[in-house]
């Protein structure tokens, strides 16, 4: 049987204000068309599908359409990610299971929809281990915040975690295994969670205070005899090093630019009971890119029709002064970003500053940083009568 895996789709996501919601219905049509042509038996989706927990009516419009389109022809899995409102999938999940999407918002005990058993074709069966978001705050308890270093906090939480998981996988270590939930022989058996694992790298878009300070659990926790591990999280498509396939399929768009070098693509997983799954990386072409560019006004003026529809972050040489930003965007319609670099101020103690008027102070500031000028000054000389008077 084959499974199509994907994740952090982070629809509402804009880049500086742009919306995405065009690229986003691109991309997702794309999905789903590749699951449409690689005659997939079911679709993982593996968490974050909204960037907010309070997403606005386009974007649940674009993933519950999307949803409902993979779903006409297999059955659809998927769970809530450290960016989705829990309360919100729990209060949808009636009406996506009439449409064959099943959804879990938080981690369930394995007869409760911590595991879902799939009937695929003739005699077919997927057996699938289901593993929400869970934050540290639901596993390290108050008391141990106050009272530990940060990594103490992380390897209770590798720990406990690591244990959920065993319990959900029908496994041992100390933990009394069901039978609802141990591997079965006779199927495809998966895992599909959202969660941070040693050894992933991000790609540079995430924004998360659990992958900040590493609250994640080790390759080891997933089951040797399991045929794949469908993960959401990182935004960079990879294989982790374990017992078993453990991927993170990626971001299905460049969200960020700390991404602009990740290209984008989804699983295709191919697995039968008793043999080894074998994975297809299939790339995705829609959405814009995100590039970083740099060079005086007159070089980027040159490379102008070059860069196409890309989204921009711009990096301009040329001496700072008022407009200069608003030239490149001038210049450049998809610039979303613009950095003019200074040179380092000169480091002044508090007693040469002492007695100084602080239009003295803001010009030789100026001069420091190789942006002196005058309408600059009298913008200065503005704002500080205005502070004055206020």
């Amino acid at each position: 049987m084959r499974f199509l895996h994907t994740g952090d789709w982070h629809v509402g996501k804009t880049l500086r204000g742009r919306s995405r919601a065009d690229e986003h219905r691109a991309v997702l049509a794309e999905i789903a068309d590749i699951a449409d042509d690689g005659k997939v038996d079911a679709v993982l989706v593996a968490g974050d599908l909204f960037d907010t927990a309070a997403p606005g009516p386009e974007s649940e419009e674009i993933v519950y359409e999307t949803l409902l389109r993979l779903s006409r022809q297999r059955p659809v899995v998927v769970i809530a990610g450290n960016h989705d409102n829990p309360n919100r999938f729990n209060a949808v999940k009636p009406l996506l299971e009439l449409g064959n999407v099943i959804a879990l918002p938080r981690v369930a005990k394995p007869e409760e929809g911590g595991v879902v058993d799939l009937e695929i074709g003739a005699g077919e069966r997927a057996h699938i281990v289901l593993l929400p978001f869970v934050s540290q705050r639901g596993i390290v308890k108050a008391e141990a915040l106050m009272s530990q270093d940060a990594d103490e906090h992380a390897g209770e939480y590798a720990e406990r975690l690591s244990q959920v998981l065993a319990r959900l996988c029908g496994v041992g270590d100390g933990l009394v295994p069901s039978r609802a939930s141990a591997a079965d022989p006779a199927a495809v058996n998966l895992v599909l969670a959202h969660a941070m694992v040693h050894g992933g790298t991000m790609g540079g878009g995430e924004r998360s205070a659990h992958t900040v300070f590493q609250y994640s659990i080790p390759t080891s926790a997933f089951p040797a005899d399991y045929h794949y591990v469908a993960l959401g999280h990182l935004h960079r498509a990879q294989e982790l090093a374990g017992g078993c396939p453990i991927h993170y399929s990626g971001s299905p768009l460049q969200l960020d630019f700390g991404e602009t070098e990740d290209a984008k693509s989804v699983n295709v997983v191919e697995a039968a009971p008793g043999q080894p799954a074998s994975v297809e990386q299939v790339p995705l072409s829609a959405g814009r890119r995100l590039r970083r560019v740099g060079g005086s006004l007159a070089t980027l003026a040159e490379l102008a029709d070059t860069f196409g529809e890309d989204f921009l972050w711009v990096e301009v040489q040329e001496s700072p002064r008022p407009g200069l930003a608003d030239d490149v965007r001038e210049l450049l319609a998809n610039a979303v970003e613009v950095r003019v670099p200074l040179a380092a101020a000169k480091s002044e103690t508090g007693e040469t500053k002492r007695g100084r008027a602080p239009q003295e102070l803001f010009r030789d500031y100026l001069e420091d940083v190789g942006a002196s000028d005058e309408r600059a000054e009298a913008l200065f000389d503005e704002l500080l009568e205005d502070a004055d008077a206020a």
